[in-house]
């Protein structure tokens, strides 16, 4: 039995198992009470993001991220063997801020790819893996044998929690879990979500107890947001090989990233989903706690370790929480909060003086990555900018039917820029006008920005890029794709043939950094 193997064991042992429950329990009532006593109150409103991307070939094809990219400062590993997540240290909101968030990311993407010259790769900021590795997609992502009675993926990174994870949920599905995607309609492995990357903005909220309201206006902003922003109409090209039917475009949606990591990490439980509405961040911590369990962390059980096995921007040497930290890593829903941090650095780029690693921020995590930092660091503006701004107004965007927000949600997932949205309005009227959604969305986010002491000009820089995509050829890169692919079958290319040769496009334009909006 490997080390591995033993550690997956141990994870899925139904005593580990009840013994984690009830340090989660007992660790999540410390932290109430913590919370409660004023600990994780914070000076200040801060930003920090993880950003995840994944490593080609010279030839443009997928391939495995070499180990010595790890030992860059800012740059972690992920599911897959070819995924690499970059993330920036926490920074207070202020008029330099978002530039020095830009700064660190420009830094350690530099530096990535640098590393990654000799090896003939490439690091690309893209929300879907497009063009196959040898072998094929297929081979790929189910490649694997078992040993020891537990299914080692050969393109999964073998961190224990993440084979503990897959073999809980290979279990409750049976083996085959159902996508029921054109093109992909089952996979074997979890590892099927490591075809999708992200960008992930955190807020770190002053007062605890403001973090429900923001989490609830947070839901209401996500389809707004994501029309703006997807970017994964199209999965790996040899996935459309064969005898799919002619309007396969029209069936697939803007968003693949969304259904692909909702259906590949489902027990049966709906673990990955839109929040419901909260009110206090009592009840927030009681439902991290509840939320079922799929594996253990037996490493959190003895206080230490990183039992989430998941990097994050924002942490702490030594958590209070481990178990309840582990829990909090696979309740998966699109915004959800995080408790514990690093202190932030103030506007002289020192830590805040007033700052604490104990607070409380929203881990924002529908949108998928972006074509290019400026456009990364644009949204992480917005979202910082809107949900500040929406509160700093008192604006009745919260109002809005959680009902609806779920549905402008999983309507900008299907259409993208063309999504029928769901708003309230400041005079508080409902509306679908999506011109209208998008003159408040910029104007609330200018608004909350200037609020939190984000100067004229850092505001300008930050957000041109993303309201500029609204007067663009197409206003999402996920459009984009779509017309790229549509231009290269009218000239002839058969489905495949027309991802690659869109894929290779955006991953030239995307290395040129220029913003997506003057594509």
């Amino acid at each position: 039995m490997t080390e591995t193997t033993e550690a997956v064991r141990d994870a899925l042992d139904p005593e580990t198992r009840e013994s984690f429950d009830r340090q989660v329990e007992a660790e999540a009532e410390s932290l109430r009470a913590a919370v409660a006593d004023g600990a994780y109150d914070a000076a200040d409103f801060a930003v920090g993001l993880e950003l995840e991307g994944y490593v080609i070939g010279a030839d443009g094809a997928l391939a495995p991220a070499p180990e010595h990219v790890f030992s860059i400062d800012g740059c972690s590993r992920e599911l897959g063997l070819h995924n690499a997540e970059l993330h920036t240290a926490p920074d207070v909101v202020s008029d330099v801020g978002f530039r020095r968030q830009f700064d660190e990311l420009r830094a350690t993407l530099r530096d990535v790819r640098t590393a990654l010259e000799g090896d003939g790769r490439d690091f690309v900021l893209g929300a879907m893996w497009t063009v196959e590795p040898p072998g094929g997609t297929h081979t790929y992502l189910d490649a694997g044998e078992e040993v020891d009675g537990v299914f080692l993926a050969s393109n999964m990174r073998p961190v224990p929690r993440y084979v503990a994870l897959d073999q809980a949920i290979r279990a409750a599905n049976d083996g085959r879990i159902e996508l029921g995607l054109p093109g992909l309609e089952v996979a074997t492995s979890m590892l099927v979500e490591s075809l999708a990357t992200s960008m992930q903005p955190h807020l770190q909220v002053p007062d605890p107890d403001d973090v429900p309201r923001y989490l609830n206006v947070a839901t209401r902003t996500m389809g707004p947001l994501l029309s703006l922003s997807a970017n994964s109409p199209f999965l790996p090209a040899d996935c459309y090989e064969g005898d799919l039917d002619a309007d396969v475009l029209s069936r697939t949606p803007h968003e693949l990233r969304i259904p692909i990591f909702e259906r590949a990490v489902d027990d049966g439980n709906d673990k990955c989903r839109v929040p419901r509405d909260v009110e206090t961040v009592g009840e927030l911590i009681d439902r991290i706690a509840a939320d079922p369990t799929l594996v253990a962390a037996p490493e959190a059980l003895d206080g230490g370790g990183d039992a989430d096995g998941e990097a994050e921007e924002m942490t702490d040497d030594a958590d209070p929480y481990p178990a309840f930290s582990a829990k909090r890593g696979t309740y998966w829903r699109w915004v959800r909060p995080v408790f514990g941090g690093d202190v932030p650095r103030g506007p002289d780029g020192e830590p805040d003086p007033d700052g604490s690693a104990a607070s409380v921020r929203i881990e924002y995590r529908p949108l998928p990555t972006q074509p290019t930092l400026r456009d990364t660091v644009g949204m992480q503006a917005l979202v910082v900018g809107v949900l500040r701004g929406v509160d700093a107004t008192d604006h009745p965007l919260a109002t809005l039917p959680w009902e609806d927000a779920r549905a402008s949600f999983y309507a900008a997932v299907e259409s993208g820029p063309e999504a029928d949205l769901r708003w309230v309005t400041g005079d508080g009227d409902r509306t679908r006008s999506t011109g209208l959604i998008y003159d408040e969305l910029f104007s609330l986010a200018r608004r909350g920005l200037a609020d939190l002491g984000v100067g004229t000009a850092a505001i300008e820089w930050a957000l041109t890029p993303i309201e500029a995509r609204r007067e663009a050829a197409e206003t999402a890169p996920s459009a984009w794709k779509r017309e790229r692919v549509r231009e290269a079958r009218a000239d002839g290319a058969d489905l495949p043939e027309a991802i690659r040769r869109m894929q290779s496009a955006y991953v030239d334009r995307a290395a040129g950094g220029v913003p997506f909006a003057e594509w």
